[in-house]
């Protein structure tokens, strides 16, 4: 059973992280960003890359500080309690992890650019509604010593400001993924704003190029490099529902404590208080399963897919019921915009769908428990 107590390393990291989050990237950020069109904010990515967090995953003979999954879903955590927008899951987890699984001068100078925070990915996987990497349709057609990229990749996040793509296409006889810039001829990107003031993107291929050298891992073997990256990226961002649902409980918790009904603090009543330790005892068997995939993914990768789906399907669940019971538990303040529960709400709706969500990871929990 692996150790659910954070180390003392972690515990430390996490406490940095609390000081600057909430001095650098409190909820009022976020709702200045949104309030000024804006979905990124490269200054505050560039301090959060100097503290070392860009590279958290990456070797340190490529500049990173390598402190390994567990540690990652605790700036992740973090991150989900004042809602940061940042491509840190897209670059410094899911990327990070892909090109780990490479090795090759090419894989570590891009590992070297994420970590000094010059470099930034985005996951270009989903076609439809769902996610669904193994039914992926958009064709790589082979021409000459490369192919040709044509179709349409949705839900594509932070793919409107990101320098490069991780895009999966099929190749005749499997899955190929491909590592091209951005900007490349014939890439056209359509940005947008989601719900939680996230940035996302739908990228329209027309005949791009891609070179043999753009292939990351080998043709029609994609899932051997995406996989890991996938399964990484779904245990932060785990992590980082988790970390909405602390926020919102916490800011639930304080509203109890000073609201007043009928000349009592409404936190008196037997009923809330119920509804609030039901929730706290949610939010802490939530935590345990995100801090087991964590360590699952450090210990022991190749076997860590339940637990991963595990903690995302719980983190789902939780932040969902930790949004709910702070909005009804506020009132009418807590369906208006001036109040930032709506935020939490909205993040832990577009959580819910990346990388998989309820249903998705439900079933592959039943599938490998063999229900």
């Amino acid at each position: 059973m692996a150790n659910l107590v954070r180390t003392e390393e972690e515990t430390m990291l996490a406490e940095s992280a609390r000081g600057f989050l909430d001095e650098k990237a409190p909820v009022k950020h976020l709702r200045d960003m949104r309030d000024a069109g804006k979905t990124h904010d490269p200054a505050l990515w560039k301090e959060m890359a100097e503290m070392g967090w860009a590279g958290i995953l990456i070797p340190e003979e490529f500049g990173g500080v390598d402190m390994g999954h567990a540690a990652a879903g605790v700036l992740a955590t973090e991150m989900g309690k004042t809602l940061v927008a940042s491509p840190f899951l897209s670059s410094s987890v899911i990327a990070a992890t892909a090109l780990k699984q490479v090795s090759d001068a090419r894989a570590g100078e891009a590992l070297a650019a994420i970590a000094s925070g010059e470099r930034t990915y985005a996951l270009a996987i989903d076609e439809k509604s769902k996610f669904n990497p193994e039914g992926t349709e958009m064709p790589a057609r082979r021409e000459g010593n490369g192919f040709r990229l044509s179709g349409k990749k949705t839900f594509v996040i932070d793919g409107g400001f990101a320098d490069r793509l991780l895009v999966l296409a099929r190749t005749g006889d499997g899955l190929t993924l491909f590592d091209i810039p951005a900007d490349r001829a014939g890439i056209t990107r359509e940005t947008q704003s989601m719900i939680d003031s996230r940035d996302a993107a739908r990228v329209v291929f027309d005949e791009v190029e891609a070179t043999g050298e753009d292939v990351l891992g080998q043709v029609d073997d994609a899932m051997s490099v995406l996989k890991p990256a996938l399964e990484a990226g779904q245990a932060a961002l785990a992590a980082e529902l988790s970390g909405v649902a602390a926020g919102a409980f916490g800011m639930t918790v304080g509203y109890l404590k000073e609201r007043k009904q009928f000349g009592l603090l409404i936190g008196q009543f037997q009923a809330l208080q119920h509804r609030a330790a039901d929730l706290w005892c949610q939010t802490e068997v939530t935590a345990s399963a995100i801090a087991h995939a964590g360590r699952m993914l450090d210990a022991d990768p190749e076997n860590a897919t339940l637990a991963v789906s595990l903690a995302k399907a719980r983190a789902t669940e939780t932040a969902k019921q930790a949004v709910i019971e702070g909005v009804q538990m506020h009132g009418g303040i807590g369906m208006t915009d001036a109040f930032d529960m709506g935020f939490f709400m909205k993040r832990a709706r577009a959580g819910a769908e990346w990388l998989g969500d309820y249903g998705y990871h439900a079933e592959t929990v039943a599938r490998l428990k063999g229900f």
